[in-house]
């Protein structure tokens, strides 16, 4: 009985073994088939150039010099997540992200877009080397820029946001010569379209440059007395 007993365990032993590995192959399998594929990360800059501004264009006689200084950006922004604003609710995607600090993009997209303007001569956006010189300094203050959408989940249909406020200093005495603000909106985003939401940040930057450049041109183009109160101007747009 001993010996019959103990010729039957080898056989016993190799089915349990094929079993096991039998069961090992389908837990993997079934990993394997239930597993979802991570979507590749997809990162944005600002920054492109209108095609209008690929030829330099003629410089006006009193063209002028700005340097743009450090941005002042709102703290929800200051982040490479790509913001979505649905109601309160901020919204971001781990997968969609700027591709760099967006204080900078930010910057040199407006520095890229203000410089195709005739009445500016040269921009440089902060940092810039030591005893640089600026006709005038421009002090930016971003509130907004972002996709809006409703706070209803199933909502497609979104829109982008920029807001913005600035100062204009002279530069040689660090005159206050004027103060603007910029809020526009663009509507036709799909949400969830992050290459469109970029498209339409780097438009609406694009107007930010322009009503610089025109409250620029106000500046120079005015002619006040000597002996008149220093009142900055005021620049707004909506």
């Amino acid at each position: 009985m001993n010996v019959r007993s103990e010729s039957r365990m080898p056989r016993v032993l190799r089915r349990l073994g094929r079993a096991t590995v039998a069961g090992a192959s389908f837990a993997v399998a079934g990993c394997f088939t239930l597993a979802r594929p991570t979507p590749p990360l997809e990162e944005y800059v600002l920054g492109a150039v209108p095609p209008a501004a690929v030829a330099a264009p003629a410089r006006e006689s009193g063209a002028v010099t700005v340097g743009l200084r450090r941005i002042d950006l709102a703290p929800y922004l200051a982040t490479t997540a790509i913001v979505v604003r649905r109601g309160s609710r901020i919204v971001t995607s781990g997968f969609r992200r700027w591709g760099e600090e967006p204080g900078a993009g930010i910057l040199r997209a407006v520095a890229s877009s203000l410089g195709t303007a005739p009445s500016i001569a040269a921009v440089d956006a902060a940092p810039w080397p030591v005893g640089a010189p600026h006709d005038y300094l421009i002090q930016l203050h971003v509130s907004h820029l972002e996709g809006v959408a409703s706070e209803d989940a199933m909502a497609t249909e979104g829109e982008v946001q920029l807001s913005a406020s600035w100062e204009i200093i002279r530069s040689p005495d660090g005159a206050l010569v004027a103060r603007g603000e910029t809020a526009r909106r663009e509507k036709g985003w799909k949400v969830g379209d992050y290459a469109g939401l970029v498209t339409r940040v780097d438009s609406g930057l694009a107007g930010l440059a322009s009503d610089l450049a025109a409250c620029l041109s106000r500046i120079t183009s005015a002619k006040a007395p000597p002996d008149a109160p220093s009142v900055p101007l005021v620049c707004a747009t909506r």
